[in-house]
């Protein structure tokens, strides 16, 4: 760990709670918004513990993910893409509790809550599996391709936590319009999914046999 590497990391955490916030609770008009509040719990105290945890463990995982920056032109569409989509999400779910459009009942939001986080452990099962696990589409050096634990049931099992994450999301917010919004997630990474085995393709060695052995990209048996 590198004191650079610790404010990076700690900058970023707190640019990042700002954003959300204000895209929360801006649009809401008031801080009374208790699904907004449960939102920012389990997003940034589980964030916060991994990054520790990251840091001292893994500080080089940690730098890649906080230095990320995307090369292939697809990739920063789909950046773009999910960016607009975020926002929109957010600032919906704000408005959505604002003037009551549609609020989902609180119990459904912590029951949402549940399954976000249960994501967010799958999540940090696939850092721990793989090591060359990267923010950005690229062939690492002397990268291998991983086939075992959740790699030999789905091709893309980080896209499958962060469906699952991504889903969640409005739902803990109280917001089926949000729901709705975040439903773009699922044609956006396809389109990353399609640019990234392309790259693989091309520079990972048994990457195309690791295709034909796992027949599935994202869910078990659907996708």
């Amino acid at each position: 760990m590198t004191a650079k590497l610790f404010v990076q990391a700690i900058v970023k955490f707190l640019l990042g709670l700002v954003i959300v916030g204000l895209l929360v609770f801006l649009p809401a008009g008031t801080l009374a918004y208790p699904q907004g509040w449960l939102f920012i719990g389990i997003l940034f105290v589980p964030m916060f513990f991994a990054g520790i945890v990251l840091m001292f463990k893994n500080p080089e995982l940690l730098k890649k993910r906080l230095d990320a920056r995307e090369e292939e032109n697809e990739q920063k569409l789909v950046l773009l893409l999910s960016g607009l989509m975020f926002i929109a999400a957010f600032v919906l779910a704000g408005l959505n509790f604002r003037f009551a459009w549609l609020v989902l009942p609180m119990w459904v939001s912590i029951v949402a809550a549940v399954v976000f986080l249960s994501a967010y452990v799958l999540y940090a099962e696939v850092l721990r599996e793989n090591v060359y696990l990267s923010r950005t589409i690229e062939v690492q050096e002397d990268q291998k391709v991983i086939d075992t634990g959740l790699y030999g049931v789905v091709r893309h099992p980080m896209y499958m936590s962060t469906l699952l994450l991504f889903l969640a999301i409005p739902i803990v917010l109280g917001s089926l319009i949000s729901f709705a919004v975040m439903l773009c997630y699922i044609p956006i990474i396809a389109l990353r999914i399609k640019n990234e085995e392309k790259v693989l393709e091309e520079g990972l060695k048994g990457y195309t046999e690791y295709k034909k052995r796992v027949k599935h990209k994202v869910i078990p048996f659907i996708w």
